[in-house]
């Protein structure tokens, strides 16, 4: 029994080290494509501009596309993780770390990565 948890163990380190390599330091964008550099400036990924949209911000392990009138959280993989509409969310303003932050009409907005409204405060008028 000890030896099956002890190489469980190993695994979870193991793949649990794979995760965190896959770290977003930058997102290059051209005209057709997105693509996701780590810290050494490897290629860990990249997405057709077409299916993502407008990249408007990343995290390290996220970032968050724009088009058809919602903004889409990725994970590295591409994956669509959470979806919010734009005339929920307003105009995002930044992403940090597990963050985002929106202004719409007077109210600063600040969300998770999944979209779940954190908290959100009247904004400085312009």
């Amino acid at each position: 029994m000890k030896k099956g948890r002890i190489i469980l163990a190993l695994l979870a380190l193991l793949f649990a080290g794979i995760a965190a390599a896959q770290e977003i330091a930058y997102i290059e964008s051209d005209r057709n494509w997105h693509r996701l550099y780590d810290a050494k400036g490897k290629k860990i990924g990249g997405f057709a501009r077409s299916s993502v949209g407008e990249v408007v911000g990343w995290g390290s392990t996220f970032f968050v596309g724009k088009s058809t009138g919602f903004y889409r959280i990725y994970n590295v993989k591409g994956r669509v993780t959470a979806s919010q509409s734009i005339s929920n969310v307003g105009e995002v303003l930044s992403v940090s770390a597990g963050t985002i932050t929106s202004r719409k009409g007077n109210w600063i907005l600040i969300w998770d990565d999944k979209f779940k409204k954190i908290s959100s405060r009247p904004a400085p008028s312009r």
